[in-house]
């Protein structure tokens, strides 16, 4: 596509902004900022118990272990359990965090500030082959709440295309006319697509930054299926006018748009327990929060000359940060600024893939990007938190080989471990000495079950919070309904958790061995797969159960690895049941319900009615064929 092929007012006026690539190996001068509370007690919370409790459980393990004396193998086992288990109780730590501040009326974030100075803000949207009129619908939905709200602030849009596809980039262009012939009075609309994508997304924004960035005080980065309120944009940006020192305030996204039985699963947990982990996170983190790449505002100047990424290079390689939005956030609060993390800001909302297949794909580009983090951690300057979120960012992808390896162990130990279990308590109970062997699968069972324990502890805190809550529960369609949707949310997260671990660690060996990774678009349409593709997407998952089940059924197999066994040999029939459509099947007793789905908020309503109008428009009025 060339300029003359644009309207003539698609995009305004250069206002160019140099934009700085950093030197990872060099600390720049940080600014001076004012005195800022330390979150030290807090942190202490979340990082204290954690330790202590994988260090408990470590020396628990041992005592078992070595009760017939130590083999190396047992040795590999308690370091993979002690390695893995911290980050669950990371977990659990940040939620007793949450819990701690809400006891203590501790708000994460502050209340809206009163009068503030008004800011020009641009809300930019990056895409790449995406649904015009899903971009365009989101689009018109956000701007006419923002000129109903008549705020303080001025804002304008920016569609950033870097869509390679002709017939997607034509609609996009009329679908841009439409917009700007309606948008409220007072809201600019604008349109610029790219001639090469270079960089992919941190080009895109750089190439606005470099062009028009210097006539905005303040940018908010959304993804192609972000969706926010007026009053939410307007916060973000009263926020960034009220705190000079901030680089970036993140929100915390609430999920929309679920129809199937797996994206169902993900909304309920992102919003019964999501916003547990998210509290906690906010009172340890404070300013030295993260940033997700999206529903965020962020300083333009602060961005532009802090957080310019380099090629990553080595061996003669020349890598593109992939995972930028992290590093990102570091090499603001490098420099001095304040990455915060307001949770309790209502009215921001993405999508979610809407089949397992899905969200694995998705999850591929995500782990190869992640685990580029382990590259960055020597960056000069960083702040200790900024390099703990870059190492937990890779370890997410990493835990999921090392469970595989802690699972590989323990099956080849198999009834070895329940023996030593039975030494154990034979030698260190006096009140017992003879405890039966036909015990010792009761007694390996016991790591089981803390781990799982500790796993669902945040998803039981935070259906606790909601069930001794008579207001909470009615917004979930009262006890039973939300109580079954519990019990659902649990039962398919056990169940879908060992598939996701063989497909991470295949993603972890594919991006550590191959240079790249397919990209498109995220499906979040939900739409089901024929059963030869769920074959041919899960056959390693299958064939590892079935060995597993041989193993169980030899003998040579513990009897916890039951429910593991269960889910990757019914890896095929639980992909096909995820992408199950609930919104069609209300009738038929199967639910899965939250608040977003029984109280639809009102802007989706309108983004969904304003998707359908522009689709019946592209579609049809203007001559474009159906795709």
């Amino acid at each position: 596509m060339t300029p003359e092929t644009l309207p003539p007012a698609a995009m305004p006026a250069r206002a160019p902004l140099s934009m700085q690539t950093q030197d990872l190996a060099s600390a720049p001068a940080r600014r001076t900022v004012a005195t800022q509370s330390h979150p030290f007690l807090w942190r202490l919370g979340v990082f204290g118990p954690a330790l202590i409790g994988t260090g408990l459980l470590v020396y628990l393990l041992y005592g078992w272990f070595a009760a017939a004396g130590m083999t190396w193998l047992e040795w590999a086992l308690l370091g993979m359990i002690g390695a893995t288990f911290v980050w669950v109780t990371l977990s659990v730590s940040t939620v007793g965090v949450a819990i701690a501040g809400l006891l203590a009326r501790q708000r994460a974030d502050e209340r809206a500030p009163g009068d503030v100075a008004p800011l020009d803000i641009a809300l930019l949207v990056p895409i790449y082959n995406e649904v015009p009129w899903d971009v365009f619908g989101n689009a018109t939905a956000m701007l006419a709440d923002l000129h109903r709200r008549k705020g303080a602030h001025r804002y304008s849009l920016f569609i950033l295309s870097d869509t390679r596809d002709e017939v997607i980039a034509a609609k996009e262009r009329l679908a841009f006319e439409r917009l700007r012939a309606e948008a409220p009075d007072g809201m600019a609309v604008h349109y610029r697509r790219r001639a090469a994508n270079t960089d992919k997304k941190v080009g895109n924004l750089m190439d606005w930054i470099t062009g028009w960035g210097a006539a905005y005080e303040g940018m908010i980065v959304l993804d192609a299926d972000s969706l926010m309120t007026g009053r939410a944009i307007d916060r973000l940006a009263s926020e960034l006018s009220a705190d000079p020192d901030a680089g970036l305030i993140q929100t915390f996204p609430m999920l929309i748009g679920a129809e199937t039985l797996f994206a169902r699963v993900q909304q309920f947990s992102n919003i019964a327990y999501g916003w547990l982990l998210a509290e906690g996170l906010a009172l340890w983190a404070r300013n030295e929060g993260n940033y997700w790449g999206h529903n965020a505002i962020i300083r333009t100047r602060a961005f532009a000359e802090s957080a310019g990424l380099p090629h990553l290079t080595s061996g003669g390689r020349d890598d593109l940060i992939l995972s930028h939005d992290f590093v990102e956030a570091g090499l603001l609060r490098r420099a001095g600024w304040r990455v915060r993390f307001l949770p309790r800001v209502t009215g921001s909302f993405e999508e979610t893939p809407g089949t397992l297949i899905d969200y694995v794909v998705r999850d591929r580009r995500w782990c190869r990007g992640n685990l580029q983090h382990l590259r960055l951690l020597g960056t000069a300057g960083l702040h200790p938190v900024s390099r703990f979120h870059l190492f937990h960012g890779a370890v997410a992808y990493l835990l999921s080989p090392a469970w595989f390896v802690l699972l590989v162990f323990w099956s080849l130990l198999g009834k070895d471990a329940d023996t030593n279990v039975v030494r154990y308590f034979n030698q260190a109970n006096p009140y017992f000495p003879d405890w039966p062997p036909a015990m010792s699968h009761i007694d390996s069972a016991v790591f089981l079950v803390i781990m799982y324990a500790m796993l669902l502890t945040p998803k039981l805190a935070g259906a606790g919070i909601i069930a001794f809550s008579p207001k909470a529960v009615t917004v979930y369609g009262g006890k039973r309904a939300f109580f079954t949707s519990f019990l659902v949310e649990v039962a398919l997260s056990v169940a879908y958790a060992p598939i996701l671990m063989i497909q991470q660690t295949k993603a972890v060996l594919n991006a550590v061995l191959t240079r790249t990774e397919a990209w498109a678009p995220q499906a979040r349409g939900g739409t089901g797969y024929p059963l030869r593709m769920l074959i041919s997407f899960h056959w390693l998952e299958t064939l590892l159960g079935l060995l597993l089940l041989s193993g169980l059924a030899a003998g040579l197999v513990s009897l916890w690895l039951v429910p593991i066994v269960f889910s990757l040999v019914m890896a095929v029939p639980l992909s096909a049941l995820s992408s199950v459509n609930l919104a069609n099947r209300a009738s038929h007793g199967l639910r899965m319900e939250s608040p977003n789905t029984l109280r639809e908020p009102a802007i989706v309503g309108r983004a969904r009615q304003a998707r359908m109008r522009i689709r019946s428009q592209l579609l049809g009025s203007e001559g474009i064929a159906a795709e």
